[in-house]
């Protein structure tokens, strides 16, 4: 009995010498041409041949056994044995001691150094094909390549493998605290919390094990496979919680852990942050009381109110029959479900303030976190609809007939695309003019629909006819021109004058500046000047992020604002000219009378760009209508009022007859 005590001992230990014979027993044994799964080559290696001195066929099977549970197994057999070999030597370690800036760098397996080698140039072959499908590719020609081929990419993993090991001996004797620890952290490192899906699997396959002890792996799988996500909310709910609780548990002990292993160089960026999906944290988030999003707007609560109802019509035509039955409705019932948007957005505001108020500071940032890459989400939305508001571009007679015959050539060369437009573009060219005048046509009555469709969404012209200034987005807002303007635009915006009415209000502005000491005025010009500067800088980075198109017609909307002004100033001077001439005996005033009211016409004409005289009135009414208007001109023109002369011509839209 004794005896075979002994035995059962000396089967149990082997020794290093004998664990490497076993692996070059089983080397020899395989096949000269190993490109079959390990599993399958392990299944048809004769154990009998493997076996070794004392070593029997089913000792050396269950040594490997043992053995390869220790390695990863995703290569052929001739490969894991190499791998195997090494881990004999040197056991594995940690693996955090993977992420020290002085630890080597593993080499590439023969199979991914031809992988390397050979991609770019399949890429290029073919195009079209997905990285999967490469890789499909690439891995069944490296099974079929010959071994005198593969022998290279083998000797060369061979090779940087002999390096590799002289590099981590080096690194384990500059390194031997690092990897002890590594090894003690491998056994006490706290476990991380698991995911609400998992601890149920875990309660559901020790249920099913007692009523089914024999069951294998996969019949437990089979049977609780879709269950998951079959279960109620109620019960789905349950795990959700009983996963919370465990990771507030795992983040706790983890940051004891860290604070005791201060040479493992961890933070909290290794704490597991989330065990729930995006769906079971909404699911959490509803049950304690997180209310829905509102739509973004009436049309969107029409759609999702209509669509609840649909729920037979196949995803594509629904939208189809909102719009249309959108269209359908008045103005007023439009209307009235945006007015019911607008107030489920503030009792959505209200809800959303009460649920965070019952939420830890740490959960309130993750939820306000939220609400703001939905709101950036859908802010570029916007601007994405904004852009493509825009009317389409015109098609060329060209385009037009090959829409209309697409269908066509794609039937003839089975859905390729690329060889049915290069057979219509040959069609195309040899055309009669006499076949393409239908097409020419079409094309014409789709430049004018764009040129119309432009000018109703973003035609200067009528923009400016209608008297309302043009919106551009993002554009930068102009900035006082002169230290006047920002000495006024100051004192509008610190409401020290609100309780005057405007009128008023302006007077007391003009009368301020004029008390103003030159030193505070300079300052003034100063920071008006650099806000111009900025302002360009700013320009030209708005100007430069347009598409070509907007550009274009942010360009043509000034040069037309421009021209409109031009314009005006030249009908007021035939009127001026007329009224000279028509009403001369009313405007015989002497210059000293004039003086002071042409002082004030100046600050009249515009209060923002030249300081009244004292006293003068701040009139309300526009330049042409103040009484002294022909007056001012006739004595401007004689030079007699050097006031007006030398501040009136610096007033836009002023010109001197």
């Amino acid at each position: 009995m004794n005896g075979e005590m002994e035995a059962t001992t000396q089967v149990q230990v082997w020794a290093q010498d004998d664990l490497l014979k076993l692996l070059e027993a089983m080397k020899v044994a395989l096949p000269q041409k190993d490109l079959t799964k390990y599993k399958t080559s392990e299944s048809h290696l004769d154990w009998q041949k493997v076996a070794f001195n004392s070593y029997t066929a089913e000792m050396c099977k269950q040594k490997w056994q043992e053995v390869s549970k220790e390695i990863r197994k995703f290569r052929t057999l001739t490969e894991l044995i190499v791998d195997a070999q090494d881990y004999i030597k040197n056991p594995y370690k940690g693996k955090k001691i993977k992420k020290h800036p002085d630890f080597p760098k593993k080499p590439l397996t023969p199979y991914f150094r031809f992988f390397m080698e050979k991609r770019a140039k399949y890429a290029k072959l073919h195009p079209e094909m997905s990285n999967l499908d490469l890789t499909k590719i690439l891995s069944k020609k490296y099974r079929e390549l010959p071994d005198k081929k593969k022998k290279k990419y083998v000797d060369d993993f061979l090779r940087d493998k002999e390096s590799f090991v002289i590099s981590m001996m080096k690194f384990r004797e500059e390194h031997p605290d690092l990897v002890e620890s590594m090894t003690k952290k491998g056994s006490n490192v706290p476990e991380k919390p698991k995911t609400p899906q998992q601890l149920w699997y875990n309660h559901e396959k020790k249920a099913f094990l007692k009523t089914h002890p024999d069951a294998t792996t996969k019949d437990i799988k089979d049977s609780l496979g879709k269950q998951w996500t079959q279960l109620s909310d109620k019960k789905r709910l349950k795990w959700i919680g009983k996963s919370l609780e465990q990771r507030k548990l795992y983040e706790g002990t983890m940051r004891e852990y860290i604070q005791q292993h201060p040479e493992l160089n961890m933070t909290q960026n290794d704490i597991v942050k989330s065990t729930l999906t995006k769906a079971e944290r909404h699911l959490k988030d509803k049950s304690d009381g997180r209310p829905d999003k509102p739509p973004p707007n009436g049309y969107s609560m029409f759609c999702a109110e209509l669509m609840s109802n649909m729920k037979d019509v196949p995803s594509t035509e629904r939208m189809v029959m909102c719009s249309q039955r959108w269209k359908l409705l008045k103005q007023a019932e439009k209307d009235g479900y945006q007015k019911r948007c607008e107030q489920r957005k503030k009792e959505y505001e209200i809800e959303m303030n009460r649920f965070l108020s019952s939420l830890s500071e740490e959960e309130q940032q993750r939820v306000l976190s939220e609400e703001k890459i939905g709101f950036r989400r859908g802010a570029g939305k916007k601007e994405k609809e904004d852009r493509s508001r825009l009317p389409d571009p015109p098609k060329t007679a060209q385009d037009i007939w090959q829409q209309s015959v697409i269908g066509d050539y794609l039937a003839r060369f089975k859905n390729d695309r690329q060889k049915a437009q290069k057979a219509m573009e040959a069609t195309w060219s040899t055309m009669e003019k006499k076949e393409k005048i239908m097409w020419i046509k079409k094309a014409a009555e789709d430049q004018k629909r764009y040129e119309r469709d432009l000018c109703e969404m973003r035609s200067p012209a009528a923009t400016i006819a209608s008297g309302k200034k043009m919106k551009f987005e993002g554009e930068p807002k102009k900035p006082p021109s002169n230290g006047y303007q920002k000495f006024s635009q100051e004192m509008l915006s610190n409401g020290e004058l609100n309780h005057l009415p405007m009128k008023e209000r302006m007077t007391e502005i003009g009368s301020r500046w004029q008390r103003l000491p030159l030193k505070n005025k300079d300052n003034y010009k100063k920071i008006a000047e650099e806000k111009q500067r900025q302002y360009k800088v700013q320009l030209e980075q708005w100007l430069a992020s347009l598409s070509s198109q907007e550009r274009n017609t942010y360009k043509e909307y000034n040069s037309q604002k421009e021209a409109d002004e031009d314009d005006d100033d030249d009908e007021e001077d035939d009127d001026e000219a007329e009224d000279k001439e028509n009403k001369s005996e009313e405007n015989e005033l002497s210059s000293a009378e004039l003086s002071q009211e042409s002082r004030e016409l100046c600050h009249c004409a515009n209060p923002a760009l030249l300081p009244p005289p004292e006293g003068a009135p701040a009139l309300p009414h526009p330049l042409h209508t103040h009484p002294f208007y022909v007056a001012a001109l006739v004595i401007l023109k004689e030079g007699t009022c050097p006031y007006v002369q030398n501040q009136f011509h610096s007033l836009p839209g002023v010109m001197v007859i």
